[in-house]
């Protein structure tokens, strides 16, 4: 994609929705970073449901680890793995308070020495805890980036060099949700709703796909 139409690219998501914002509900940094993390390979909308109880009593490290691994468990059940991540999300709030004096460090490396805590959910939290301009490369956003020719990549973190890269400094800082918002939204995996996107024309991919046949065939794709 040209330097130009790069720019134009952003300039029109940013004209749509110019605040985006995670749609992960937390509190502060800490239940934002157990928010991403209990996040992978489930939703926002299950990880919100299942966290609702939780953050309304636990908001710090010693609270979640007072809590305790299984009580945990309770809690987040209905999500995917949620054996694995509360034993995460508990040795992760340990690491907190042994090493950071229980507040979540705005540092990426040592977020990522974190247990159970990987380059994107440090990217995540980077961004929007504390406003770094960093891309967190999920699905949604590998996908767009390779669909639409912004930054293509084989790897998750070739796409986040290619999108640092690419991306013009007054849209950096909300690159990463503009690009996931779209993808969830508008550049679907199975059928995206070319026929509704506000960058179909800057876009690679071919062929467009047309508007279904009917109304209700519209409602049912979004």
């Amino acid at each position: 994609m040209k330097k130009a139409d790069v720019f134009e690219f952003y300039r029109r998501l940013a004209e749509l929705d110019p605040a985006p914002q995670t749609e992960l509900a937390y509190v502060n940094p800490f239940t934002l970073l157990v928010a991403v993390a209990l996040s992978a390979q489930a939703t926002d909308v299950s990880v919100n449901k299942a966290t609702a109880a939780l953050f309304a009593k636990v908001r710090d490290p010693q609270a979640m680890v007072d809590l305790g691994e299984e009580a945990l468990k309770s809690h987040i059940r209905t999500i995917g793995l949620f054996n694995t991540k509360a034993k995460n999300v508990i040795a992760l709030s340990q690491a907190l308070i042994d090493h950071h004096g229980g507040e979540v460090p705005a540092d990426r490396d040592a977020l990522e020495a974190l247990p159970g805590v990987g380059r994107k959910t440090a990217n995540v939290v980077m961004n929007v805890a504390f406003g770094a301009e960093t891309i967190a490369v999920d699905t949604h956003i590998f996908r767009v980036a390779n669909r639409t020719g912004l930054a293509k990549g084989k790897t998750p973190l070739a796409v986040e060099i290619g999108l640092e890269k690419v991306t013009p400094a007054p849209f950096r800082a909300h690159a990463h949700h503009w690009l996931i918002l779209h993808g969830r939204y508008i550049c679907k995996a199975r059928r995206p709703e070319c026929w509704r996107c506000p960058v179909m024309d800057l876009c690679a991919f071919k062929p467009k796909t047309p508007p279904p046949a009917n109304a209700t065939e519209a409602a049912v794709a979004r």
